[in-house]
């Protein structure tokens, strides 16, 4: 899994639903911090009760409301993104070499559009066709996609699982 990249790093998790939860979980064992960041005010109605106290609870992950990533920054490698805060008008800077994106069986990637290779559905291409290193690497070095949003995946929970969501 890609959490060998993120070892003693800052990450971010884009998703608000349970398999975010699980990645930040994951993630958490090794990286330094997780950020999850999610559109919506609450995770309330998107996340399991017992998933979201367990991130709430966990001194290595903070999960920023009404977020948004509205850019990516590096020279042929992620180095940083920039997050803005919707509801306080306000961007800050992140610096991470990882970014994870978890939203789900509609792509939603607009977004992503001319910073990463997307096929004409809108789901993220990745592994060797587009230079990954790994069969979950994006286009961008650092960035991964696993689950519902990477292209040529089966769309089922167990395969998401199985992949490391």
């Amino acid at each position: 899994f890609e959490a060998r990249w993120c070892k003693d790093a800052d990450v971010a998790v884009i998703g608000g639903g349970n398999s975010a939860g699980q990645a930040a979980m994951f993630l958490a064992r090794t990286a330094r911090h997780v950020h999850v960041l999610v559109r919506r005010d609450s995770l309330a109605d998107t996340m399991s009760d017992y998933l979201l106290q367990r991130l709430r609870s966990h001194p290595r992950i903070t999960v920023h409301s009404r977020t948004e990533v509205t850019a990516l920054h590096g020279d042929g490698h992620l180095e940083a993104v920039t997050i803005s805060d919707r509801m306080a008008g306000q961007a800050w800077r992140l610096k991470t070499q990882a970014l994870f994106v978890m939203a789900g069986a509609a792509p939603n990637t607009s977004w992503l559009s001319g910073l990463i290779a997307l096929d004409d559905k809108g789901f993220v291409l990745t592994g060797g066709t587009v230079g990954g290193r790994s069969a979950y690497e994006t286009s961008c070095a650092g960035v991964f996609a696993v689950g519902d949003v990477r292209a040529g995946s089966v769309k089922r929970v167990a395969s998401a699982v199985g992949e490391g969501s």
